[in-house]
């Protein structure tokens, strides 16, 4: 396949950091880089690259055109390498980067003609990357002042450690903190660093400083506190200025008040991990003479309560609008009546950088239907359930009050319904009450400092119109908030009852990604860790999760024992004992989420870091290993007929030989060769005892090989999960594979679910790989439970927690993996080898399906697929390749004959059963004969 054009430069386009999605705070030593290429020549490639990175984006007048000879402000400089590697590309300068110091840095690559390009400057920021201490506390100033000689080590370097002080009230309820001061002139640059617990925003000159919400992100705060960057730099001006912040409570201080709180209502298991609220910040000020000012939150501000009363983080607040001091985070602001802040001891927990993508707000949900089923109640639906975080604006007399509910479930006449009867309290707990102020006209509220997951808002204390007596409520929405990671992928088919269950997952999925994976966002909001692994293969189609992983990463470090256990959750913001503690395919995520981003993303930065830890998790199994390997304690199947434990031995000892071979892997790319021997020799064992005890072949009541459970031993069953364990992990021997197949269908023939939450992704992509889409869709129909369609067809539009028709939970995501199967077999884009850098396009050539379409952002680029079957037969495709990767395009038949079209080049004749497709845009034409 020979280009015809002239070879074009080849331009580089994204580039970033990996584990990091906004770059205002890097507190490490060494970073790894990353970027994309775009070339319209087919024959397009890197040769070699050269990365620069300097204090001066100066550094960079000579550098698009020769190698020109370092100067000062360069820091780091990787000379001409010889590669075609686009990713994972390490950058540790000499002695480490300057603290509070931006950074720019270039790409210059080469193709195999010579050819040169470079990126635009990239930039980004440091923090304290040395310093391992909190802000500086405050201690007793009479007997102890930071000047006294016993802190002079402290407050040595102080270019490298952090300055400001934590500040508060003392006490554990909102607060407002203002600091006004002066300017002589514009700074060029100004950046903030930032942190409040348990959230804060952060208010400059009256504005907001940042799209953000829930600011910082979850963490267990006694071992990490994470703080957050800002660029103010357009915000600020010559003269008055003023830095506010508004603080509430968060899981740090979690304040329950007179409403619902989950870990406070069960067992009482929630423990405080500090009891005042707090807030620091520092804002670097840089100056065009070479000048850098720093203004800190120091016993100069002032402190007052905050007019919302209550932060109830499970969507309860109070909020009184008389209390609300107007125009306190602008200019001119009297605040003499405020108080003195006091210097607080603040959180133990590390300063680390939020360095996952923050929570934002999205898309804005209007009602589709409003009504009032009595006097004084307004109750809205908004169509779809998410994430929200909402918002009402209404107008009255000041003084009255108006309650807000907000639900996943109704009552008939449209009221706010908790179908669960163990979690009534939901229902009657959970609300927020708005007091209006006295101002004309209609007065907006909406949460600063908790959200839920609702379909439907209830208001009380309202009317539709004037003349009631109540205050008249103008609009109610759902403001949609999730992750601000970027979003990457879309896909439709001709079937409108998939499309809607894809719709489905995709809220389901977008609701539950916050700073770390929740399994639901409106009734418990925990880090239950089993969904990063499950899921990530699905999410990563249509998030860019890297940077979020990479931060969950950190939380399970946080979270793990000192025996080497991994607890099912991080952070643990309730506490539970048992399997609910201590199982392997929830603490698996440890081993699980490197070779996530290892393959999805070509990243190997965390590896070294977790490499330890996950050898202590692995020591600490092989304590509860029975029957010479076998892992059987933890929750097997978890959600099978809802929370029934089976398959524990097949599921859990198949993930135990998963993390040993991954392990293996991280030694390898660690060159640590005789750790790899040791964990290749640790799972050759447990292979050998899974099939020792699970492999049947001596069935006369069965034709082929299977593998049982050992939920009723010694009685032999034959469980489609069974099989697909074995298979999915390479737990077969080859010559029982195709027996072990037929063993899977067989249990699968009937087209009905029997799963859980861990084995149905398993279940899933063994179907794929027996090429059955008529099973799956059939499993998908039912009219009876298990069926995602039932959930559809009675009008829900998430999945539900468990296979039921009523739910305490209806955004759960946890049964979703689904959704990877519609992006891996229908839309048909398979990753082989990591990053995309080679991957598979495989279109539902055999199923009902007739036309599909859809994208996905790969990290080379926009992968596009659009399959259509013709009424005669034939079949066209149109594949988009990005630049640096490989496409194998699969076809129906061995011998199957195409016409490719390569757009703007060539066109010829393929026979066989797939074709490798380097970058370009193709059309594809398969005849009816071969399709």
């Amino acid at each position: 396949m020979g280009s015809i054009i002239a070879h074009s430069p080849t331009a580089v386009t994204r580039c970033g950091i990996h584990g990091y999605h906004e770059t205002l705070g890097i507190d490490q030593d060494e970073v790894s880089f990353f970027w994309a290429l775009h070339s319209d020549d087919e024959s397009a490639v890197q040769a070699a690259y050269r990365i620069v990175v300097a204090t001066k984006s100066s550094a960079f007048e000579n550098t698009g055109n020769s190698l020109a000879a370092p100067n000062e402000a360069i820091a780091w400089d990787s000379g001409k390498v010889s590669s075609g590697s686009q990713r994972d590309i390490l950058c540790r300068p000499d002695g480490g980067f300057k603290s509070t110091c931006a950074y720019y840095w270039r790409v210059i690559i080469w193709d195999s003609q010579g050819m040169q390009s470079q990126s635009g400057i990239n930039e980004f920021f440091t923090a304290y990357p040395r310093s391992h201490l909190l802000p500086p506390y405050s201690m007793n100033q009479t007997y102890m002042p930071h000047t006294s000689l016993i802190f002079r080590t402290w407050f040595e370097d102080q270019e490298n450690k952090w300055r400001a002080v934590w500040l508060g009230d003392g006490g554990d309820k909102p607060i407002y903190l203002r600091k006004a001061f002066n300017l002589s002139k514009r700074p060029s640059k100004a950046i903030v660093f930032a942190s409040g617990l348990g959230h804060f925003n952060l208010h400059v000159n009256g504005r907001a400083a940042s799209n953000h919400v829930l600011d910082p992100g979850w963490t267990n705060y006694h071992k990490t506190v994470q703080f957050v960057g800002y660029d103010l730099t357009d915000k600020l001006v010559a003269g008055e200025n003023v830095l506010g912040a508004h603080v509430g409570n968060g899981f740090y201080a979690g304040d329950q008040g007179d409403r619902f709180f989950w870990p406070m209502y069960e067992d009482n298991t929630y423990v405080r991990y500090g009891n005042e609220l707090c807030f620091f910040v520092e804002l670097h000020l840089f100056y065009e003479d070479g000048t850098h000012d720093v203004v800190i939150s120091d016993p100069t501000w002032r402190v007052r309560k905050s007019a919302t009363t209550l932060a109830n983080i499970y969507a309860s607040e109070t909020h009184d609008r008389r209390a609300y001091p107007c125009g306190w985070d602008a200019p001119g602001f009297d605040d003499s009546d405020w108080s003195p802040v006091k210097p607080l001891t603040g959180p133990r927990g590390r300063l680390r950088y939020q360095s996952q993508p923050p929570v934002t707000l999205h898309e804005t949900f209007q009602p589709i239907k409003t009504h009032s089923p009595k006097p004084g109640t307004i109750c809205f639906d908004l169509g779809q359930n998410a994430s929200t975080m909402v918002k009402i604006e209404v107008e009255g007399n000041a003084g009255s009050e108006v309650v807000i509910r907000y639900g996943e479930t109704t009552y008939e006449d449209g009221r706010i319904s908790m179908p669960d009867p163990l979690f009534k309290e939901f229902e009657t707990g959970v609300y927020s009450k708005f007091t209006l102020g006295d101002v004309k006209g209609p007065q907006a509220w909406g949460p600063d400092f908790s959200f839920t997951c609702a379909r439907y808002i209830q208001v009380d204390g309202v009317a539709l119109e004037p003349g009631q007596g109540l205050p008249v409520i103008h609009r109610a929405v759902g403001r949609h908030v999730s992750t601000g990671s970027r979003k990457l992928g879309n896909m439709q088919t001709d079937k409108e009852d998939c499309n809607a269950l894809i719709k489905a997952c995709y809220w389901s999925y977008a609701s539950n990604l916050f700073s770390y994976h929740t399994d639901c966002p409106q009734i418990e909001k925990f880090g239950w860790l089993e969904v990063t692994h499950l899921l990530a293969p699905a999410t990563q189609y249509i998030r860019d999760v890297e940077a979020l992983y990479t931060k969950i990463l950190q939380d399970i470090l946080d979270t793990q024992e000192s025996n080497g256990l991994v607890p099912t959750m991080a952070p643990e913001v309730r506490y539970m004992c048992g399997p609910l503690h201590d199982t392997i395919t929830w603490g698996c995520a440890l081993c699980f989420l490197p070779e996530i981003l290892l393959r999805y993303y070509g990243s190997t930065h965390i590896i070294p870091k977790i490499y330890q830890p996950a050898i202590r998790y692995m020591e600490y199994m092989q304590t509860k290993e029975r029957k010479g390997g076998l892992i059987e304690h933890g929750l097997g199947d978890w959600g099978r007929d809802i929370a029934f434990g089976n398959h524990q031995a097949n599921i859990e000892t198949a993930v135990y030989y998963q993390c040993l071979r991954n392990l293996e892997t991280f030694a390898r790319i660690q060159s640590l060769e005789s750790d790899a021997q040791r964990f290749k020799e640790w799972a050759e064992r447990i292979y050998n005892v899974y099939n020792k005890h699970l492999l049947v072949t001596d069935d006369p009541e069965r034709p082929y090989a299977y593998y049982t459970s050992l939920d009723e031993y010694p009685k032999r069953d034959r469980t489609a999960i069974a099989q697909a364990l074995a298979l999915q992990f390479g737990l077969v021997p080859e010559k029982h594979r195709s027996d072990v197949m037929k063993a899977f269908l067989d249990d699968t023939s009937d087209g009905r679910i029997r799963s859980g939450e861990i084995g149905l992704r398993y279940l899933w992509n063994t179907l794929a790989d027996a090429n059955r889409p008529d099973i799956v869709l059939q499993m998908c129909r039912q009219e009876e439970h298990p069926s995602y369609m039932r959930f559809l067809r009675r009008g829900e539009t998430t999945l539900l927690e468990f296979w039921q028709d009523e739910c305490r939970s209806k955004s759960h995501d946890m049964l979703g993996t689904i959704y990877e199967w519609f992006y891996a077999y229908v839309l048909g884009v398979k990753p082989t080898g990591n990053a995309y850098k080679t991957f598979d396009i495989s279109p539902p050539y055999v199923s009902e399906f007739n036309e599909v379409k859809g994208s996905v952002s790969c990290p080379y680029g926009d992968i596009n697929v659009i399959f259509k079957r013709s009424e005669d037969g034939s079949i066209r495709l149109q594949v988009t390749v990005p630049t640096s990767t490989i496409a194998t395009v699969k076809f129906p038949a061995e011998n199957s004959c195409v016409d490719i079209e390569r757009r703007g080049s060539w066109r010829q004749k393929a026979q066989g059963n797939k074709v490798d497709l380097k970058q370009g845009t193709y059309s594809i034409t398969i005849p009816k004969s071969t399709a």
